[in-house]
């Protein structure tokens, strides 16, 4: 089969398009035949060799599978041969989703939403898994809280500013103004414009400064530092950026606050739940871009370098069916 093959860390140019063996399903797993993938913040970052430390190289990486069973290892109780999957592989323990076929645990697989393509579900398994986690695993948001979500137009912001806003919350947004229209019309109730305001002080006005009940930090900087300025007694941040730096918490402190911190984890669970809001039309994939799987490492690049790209957002898809010979 074919793969995106990663032979050292560092540049796009690493990546090189080859023949490997196709896997085999051991027990209780299945075997799938991959139609698309998409690019995540931590493909580029495992690219880079940021976690170079739990990988051996060469390796096939990439956190988004949607596509179908062709076999089924023994064991197997959940899933048959056609059914349609989606999920986000473990590539510390394995391979990653840059290939034309992948062998999962059947315990991390989901069916796809039956209401939009691979490419589109190939957009929600890391992102909108992490976005799942930190509300609702993490926060446990209720109805009529107020949250503030870091980064709405990025790939867990999107995903993010609509299970909230489902769950019944208030929920407040930073971005580009160039991406305000579209946040709205995703469903955040105010969109700060964080280039020309102050989020701080806007977040302070809107809330009559009790400040919000939940935080979702996407951008990392000062983001855990400043957050005790605009919560709420007892509020919570979560967070899935590593931390860079010693951060003062002592406002935070002070509002008896809780600190999250996200490193997603593969679960059928909430790719479940993830598919009753997309066939309920709650949740919506946000597909901006495709690239084959020969031109992964532009794919890579367009992510990385998008802060350069104002009018960027919403997911990079990778179609690998079509590559098939």
């Amino acid at each position: 089969m074919k793969a995106a093959l990663l032979e050292q860390f560092g540049s796009i140019e690493n990546f090189k398009i080859t023949e490997v063996s196709r896997p085999k399903p051991q027990f209780r797993e299945v075997l799938v035949e991959v139609y698309a993938s998409s690019v995540n913040t931590l493909d580029y970052q495992v690219r880079r060799g940021d976690y170079k430390n739990e990988l051996a190289l060469p390796v096939i990486t990439g956190h988004d599978i949607s596509g179908v069973i062709v076999e089924i290892g023994p064991g197997v109780q959940n899933f048959k041969i056609g059914d349609e999957v989606y999920y986000s592989p473990e590539i510390f323990n394995g391979q990653g989703s840059y290939a034309q076929y992948h062998c999962a645990e059947e315990s991390i697989v989901g069916l796809k939403p039956v209401n939009i393509t691979h490419l589109e579900a190939a957009t929600l398994p890391l992102a909108a898994g992490t976005a799942w986690e930190m509300l609702v695993s993490r926060a446990q948001l209720k109805i009529n809280q107020t949250i503030l979500i870091h980064g709405g137009a990025g790939g867990v912001g999107i995903p993010a500013i609509q299970i909230a806003k489902e769950m019944g919350a208030r929920v407040m947004t930073t971005a580009r103004k160039i991406h305000h229209t579209f946040l709205l019309e995703l469903g955040a109730d105010y969109v700060i414009d964080y280039e020309n305001e102050d989020y701080i002080e806007v977040i302070n006005q809107l809330t009559a400064y009790k400040g919000v009940d939940v935080i979702i930090d996407t951008i990392g900087g000062n983001t855990l530092s400043d957050s005790g300025k605009i919560l709420s007694q007892f509020g919570q941040v979560v967070t899935l950026v590593d931390i860079e730096k010693p951060q003062n918490l002592i406002e935070a402190w002070g509002k008896n606050a809780t600190y999250h911190f996200v490193f997603t984890r593969q679960n059928r669970n909430k790719l479940d739940e993830l598919t009753k809001l997309v066939e309920r039309g709650k949740l919506k994939p946000i597909l901006t871009k495709v690239f084959p799987l020969a031109e992964i490492g532009k794919a890579h690049d367009l992510l990385e370098t998008k802060a350069t790209e104002k009018d960027f957002y919403g997911k990079i898809g990778i179609a690998i069916k079509q590559e098939h010979d």
